[in-house]
């Protein structure tokens, strides 16, 4: 079932959703919206040329950081000092470059103008964080999204060298204390570090844990 909202409509129960996750269609992108909908395990995801698309999956894209499979090739990069990685450092041209990178199958970004706004504010007020990679002074990768209690919920990432997006993943997974991390998009690379799909029941778990 699809929802319709308005600017004051509640989000409805995840568990409503389409087999394809989609959930509702509509609202806004205000940051009380944006935290209340990924408390429910629900996110925005649309085009310049649709409203805001509300999905919650029934099944969900997960990475567990304590079972992330880092290649002998990856270990060398990380141990090769290629790359330096900070953590909140640049979080607004992280997103700005991870709408301007080109994907394979897709026309155009989701990331519009609006949600980089929403969720530089998002990062401003301490919810959204980023991981940046550096070769120099040049920004080659990184990654961002949401932190609700001990799950980072991740937005996107980009790369302009090879294995940067995937140094800023490995060093989330080493360096921040998430018990998950979810993909929400299903990729090859990913699941061959390790990512698996669990079900919503028990994402909802691991998303509300930490809650009083």
């Amino acid at each position: 079932m699809i929802f319709l909202l308005d600017k004051d409509s509640d989000l409805p129960d995840p568990a409503l959703a389409e087999d394809d996750g989609l959930l509702a269609v509509g609202g806004d992108l205000s940051t009380e919206r944006l935290l209340s909908a990924y408390r429910k395990g629900i996110f925005p995801w649309y085009a310049d040329n649709t409203p805001i698309l509300w999905y919650a999956p029934h099944q969900r894209f997960v990475l567990f950081p304590d079972k992330v499979k880092v290649s002998k090739s990856m270990k060398k990069v990380m141990r090769s000092n290629i790359f330096r990685i900070t953590f909140n450092q640049a979080f607004a041209d992280v997103i700005r470059q991870c709408a301007a990178v080109s994907r394979q199958g897709q026309d155009g970004t989701w990331i519009t103008a609006d949600m980089q706004q929403a969720y530089i504010t998002l990062h401003e007020k301490g919810y959204a964080h980023s991981v940046e990679v550096w070769q120099n002074t040049d920004l080659v990768g990184g990654l961002y999204g949401v932190e609700i209690n001990t799950v980072f919920c991740g937005e996107s990432m980009f790369s302009k060298q090879s294995n940067a997006s995937k140094a800023a993943l490995v060093w989330l997974c080493k360096n921040r204390h998430y018990t998950l991390i979810d993909c929400q998009v299903y990729t090859g690379h990913l699941e061959r570090m390790g990512a698996q799909y669990i079900p919503a029941s028990a994402y909802m778990g691991f998303l509300n844990e930490g809650d009083n």
